[in-house]
Parts: structure tokens; sequence; C-alpha cells
């Protein structure tokens, strides 16, 4: 009896852990690092200096809004292009769903950046996609893709696509086809059932793929290093130049909380705007 009570404490007592050792402790530290004045000679010191977090937002405020631009259009593009692939494969890849779920993977067995960098020579002006259009006129002189902010948000939803269409096929393999033919035996057409019984079903996986999609799209500065040009710039370049060739710590980690509180807000907002509870019960 004693053991079973405390059966579920022990059960999560590693995830807990584990979230003190990687997240609160680390963020405990970078919130007294934010608030804290000097420089690499001298050494940091806690002041309270919360002129770092101001400044930091007078600054930087259409950085943080790009970054919020660019993660919001990179997690539509990828629902648009990832769910009628989740979709295909769920209901009509068969046997072969593994095979094709594999191929989606595959390219992401090479390395974030190795991937971005062949990203960019697949925009490169004379690359092949511009290359051939180029050679046959159909663009205009001085047209081009690369280092625009077009070029970043296709290297996002390039590069995180797979968060997206992984939770959406589960939800969708959750759904028992019985469901699906009742619709259809009621006089429902495909496009009545797939609006009322395959898409509100299949929420959970959207809401879970857009939070996976949009956080780390949104703080990503490797895209915006290698294709972005220089009116392209996000956040997390900001915090990387301020943190690595700067050296100002506590301006770098004013804005990475700030960059974490926003992105609190933008998916607890998101969450209670889409429903979690209605996209829980619909999981059921």
């Amino acid at each position: 009896m004693g053991r079973g009570r405390f059966a579920p404490y022990l059960m999560v007592l590693p995830a807990g852990l584990w979230l003190l050792a990687f997240f609160l402790i680390p963020l405990s530290f970078m919130i007294s690092l934010s608030l804290q004045t000097g420089n690499l000679i001298d050494g940091f010191q806690q002041t309270l200096h919360w002129r770092n977090y101001t400044e930091g937002l007078n600054t930087y405020g259409e950085t943080f809004a790009r970054s919020l631009w660019y993660g919001f259009l990179a997690t539509v593009a990828c629902i648009v292009l990832g769910y009628p692939a989740a979709y295909w494969i769920a209901f009509r890849a068969g046997h072969r769903q593994s095979t094709y779920l594999l191929l989606i993977l595959l390219p992401y067995f090479v390395s974030f950046v190795l991937r971005t960098v062949a990203w960019r020579q697949v925009l490169s002006d004379h690359g092949p996609l511009l290359g051939p259009l180029r050679d046959h006129g159909l663009v205009p002189e001085g047209f081009r893709v690369l280092d625009t902010g077009f070029a970043v948000v296709s290297g996002l939803a390039y590069n995180f696509l797979p968060f997206m269409v992984l939770p959406i096929y589960v939800a969708l393999r959750r759904i028992d086809p019985r469901t699906v033919e009742a619709a259809r035996d009621l006089y429902a057409g495909r496009a009545q059932a797939f609006g009322r019984v395959v898409l509100p079903l299949s929420l959970p996986g959207v809401f879970a793929g857009a939070i996976l999609t949009f956080v780390p799209a949104s703080a990503d500065f490797v895209t915006a290093e290698v294709l972005g040009g220089p009116g392209d710039t996000m956040i997390g370049n900001v915090i990387r130049a301020e943190y690595f060739e700067s050296g100002a710590y506590p301006v770098a980690s004013a804005l990475s909380f700030t960059l974490t509180a926003i992105l609190l807000v933008a998916i607890f907002g998101y969450a209670r705007t889409l429903g979690t509870r209605n996209v829980l019960e619909a999981a059921r």
C-alpha cells in the first residue's frame, strides 16, 4: 500500500530532476546574470540592473518582432506542407507508411548546419531552382531569393518540417476509420467528413506540431546567418553576438529571458485561443 502511494511520485522523479538540472537551475542563473553589470576584465556584479531589459527591448524590439513573424510564417508553411503529407501517409500509403516516414526523416540524419548550407546552394542565383529560370529569361534581371526574408522562412520551414509532420501523423493514425465511415453513412461528402470529423480529431497533432515548430524557429540563428541578408537578422543572432563577440553576458541573458517570456506568453495565448480543453477532448 505504501509503495503504491509513492509510485506516481517516483515515476515523475527522473523527469523532475531533469527539469531541475537542465531548465530551472540554468534559468535562475540566467535571470541572475541578466541583472548584473560589469565586463569581462573586471567581472560582473549583482546590481539589479533592470535597464538591461528595457534597453534590450528598445534597441532590438524590431528584431524580436521579425523573429516571431518569421517563426509564425515558418509554422504556417509547415502546416500547409506537412498536413497533406501526414494525411496521405496515414490513410493512403498502406503498408509503406514506415518507408515514407523514413524518407521524410532521412535528410535529418545530417547536421542542422550542413542542411542549411545545402539549402543555400539550392536557393543561390545559379542554383537548381533559379538557374534554369534565369537561363530561359523567366525571371527579371536582378531577381534573387538568397539573402532575403523568404529564404530564411523557407529554410526554417525545411528544417522543422518533421516536427510538424510526425505529431499530425500520430493524431491521424489514432482516428478510428469507423468514425469516418459513420459520417459517410450519414450522407456526409468527403469534404464534410474531413471538416467535421478528421480535422477536429487531428487538432491535437496540429497543436503539438505548431508549438514544436514555432518555438525553435523563432529562436533560431543559424538559418538567418546562412540564408538571410543584413535586414533579416533574428534575435538569436543578436544574443549570440552579444555573448560570444561583445562579451555582454548580462545583456545577452536579458534578451534570452525576454525571448523565453515572449514565447511562453505566445504559447499560452495560442492554447487559450485554440482551446486546449477542446483539443484534449477531441483527442480522447
